[in-house]
């Protein structure tokens, strides 16, 4: 790595600690440290979203996605501009009522404090293991700047993440999230224009594109086997949105920071519109690097884009850039380390033991940072196991670990809402029994493979985009099902 590369980095990693060491000053509470003092403006909350959504996942995986297939993937941003709109208008309003700390805070008051700790450790497995493949994602650049193996790459970016994020609190990641946005954003473009210029301009580049067929935005197959349509992408793609922008508790805790409810509607919605522009930029990376023939076969799809960086980018730009990525994925740790601690102080430690002391949370609440810190490089270390031997994009991989439990979070929200006959233990039972499914439809293959149990391997054939949407339509039916076979055993000693 040349020397201003290098020095580019390094500067990186100071301003982003620097910022963590900037915003703990006045910090006297919980709601301080995990809400920002719920008085942070709109716009750096859209944009905080968008990068810690896509951060490093996307930067890494969706040019390969592009390079090996065509620009399909965008019909799942339509759905998330659909889902977030849902949220926008029926989730967030009750979010605002009250002082809530956390996103399952509300089911308390409708199913009781059992459903609400079920659901919020569904929350903490699902983040726990979808965001350790991100610091895996986010390892990979590291180790090609450095030499380094992933694994020490993966010890390298996790301390450095957990200093600032125990420090700071969630202001500093989202401000943190501001700049890293901004950098990788120029270096998406930067990228796009350097290898548009190596593929011999963009007339020859649509061109090629479009003989093979690349530039396909819109599939109408009706297939729950094939990965991108558009009827997948609108429907899993909105219910996945709607999952994770209105029951993660990774993005509602952002939108709580915010000054009020229409603030948090404008960050929101905003965030869906910027995510497909976001996503058609590095899709259209990774075309133009195929056109430029840079995209070989034997090449990982994940590393098509860190090779071009490293590769065909100038001194001091692949610096940045590579910054950028990997400010980018330890942005999305530290919100996770931030989110995970918020969920276990508020939801578990205080729920249970009563203490609301702000101070006192505060202590707690840093400590579960730590705890949670030291966890995610662990589950990154056995995601890199698991995905070594595989050509599996890694963003793919992270969102089908997310669908696991997304389904079930959001069906159990739908039953608040919409199913007035449903109580704590039908929605216990539902998410439970939804989860225990999922597990099985998403690891069908391997376990199909690994554990001989050939009578699964159909189940591994379903697209992911269709996990949420099963997830859900699981929860909701067993609920449903679970309340009216309640009722009917009631009657009885009703009457009598």
């Amino acid at each position: 790595m040349a020397p201003l590369d290098l020095a580019v980095l390094i500067g990186y990693f100071a301003l982003t600690i620097g910022i963590g060491f900037w915003v703990t000053r006045g910090q006297r509470s919980a709601g301080d440290y995990f809400l920002g003092a719920r008085d942070l403006p709109a716009w750096s909350i859209l944009l905080s979203i968008v990068a810690t959504e896509t951060s490093a996942l996307t930067v890494i995986s969706v040019p390969g996605v592009g390079a090996r297939g065509d620009l399909t993937f965008l019909q799942l941003t339509f759905g998330y501009l659909v889902g977030r709109l849902v949220v926008a208008w029926w989730l967030l309003p009750g979010y605002f009522a009250g002082k809530q700390e956390t996103a399952y805070a509300r089911l308390e008051s409708r199913f009781g404090p059992g459903t609400r700790r079920l659901l919020s450790a569904c929350f903490l497995v699902t983040r726990f293991m979808g965001d350790g493949v991100r610091i895996f994602a986010g390892a990979i650049p590291l180790a090609l700047v450095t030499g380094w193996s992933i694994p020490a790459a993966i010890l390298a970016m996790g301390s450095i993440t957990l200093v600032y994020t125990y420090l700071g609190g969630l202001k500093a990641v989202v401000w943190a999230d501001v700049i890293q946005l901004a950098v990788y954003l120029s270096g998406g473009i930067a990228a796009l224009w350097i290898a548009t210029d190596l593929a011999g301009g963009l007339p020859r580049v649509l061109d090629l594109a479009a003989a093979e067929g690349k530039l396909r935005v819109i599939n109408p197959e009706l297939s729950f086997t094939t990965t991108y349509t558009f009827l997948g992408g609108l429907l899993g793609g909105g219910l996945l949105s709607a999952a994770s922008h209105g029951t993660d508790h990774l993005i509602v805790q952002r939108l709580l920071a915010t000054r009020s409810l229409r603030d948090a509607r404008i960050a929101l919605v905003g965030s869906g519109v910027v995510v497909i522009f976001q996503f058609l930029l590095f899709l259209f990376v990774g075309v133009t690097i195929w056109a430029a023939g840079l995209a070989p076969p034997e090449l990982a799809a994940d590393q098509i884009f860190p090779r071009f960086i490293l590769d065909r980018l100038p001194v001091g730009l692949a610096g940045l850039l590579i910054a950028g990525i990997l400010a980018a994925a330890m942005s999305t740790i530290s919100s996770s380390i931030n989110a995970l601690a918020s969920s276990v102080t508020h939801d578990f430690y205080s729920s249970i033991t009563g203490r609301d002391d702000p101070g006192h949370l505060l202590k707690v609440g840093r400590a579960f940072s730590l705890v949670w810190g030291l966890a995610l490089t662990g589950a990154a270390l056995g995601f890199y196991r698991y995905a070594s031997a595989q050509d599996t994009p890694v963003v793919v991989l992270a969102l089908s670990i997310a669908s696991v439990t997304y389904g079930a979070l959001l069906g159990s929200y739908i039953l608040a809402g919409r199913w007035s006959r449903a109580q704590g233990p039908d929605v216990i039972l539902a998410a439970v029994l939804t989860i225990a499914v999922m597990l099985l439809v998403v690891f069908a293959r391997r376990l199909s493979a690994i554990a001989g149990l050939e009578w699964m391997a159909p189940a591994g054939t379903l697209a992911w985009p269709w996990y949420v949407p099963l997830g859900t339509a699981l929860t909701v039916g067993i609920g449903i099902v679970s309340s009216l076979r309640r009722g009917r055993t009631e009657m009885p000693g009703e009457r009598g």
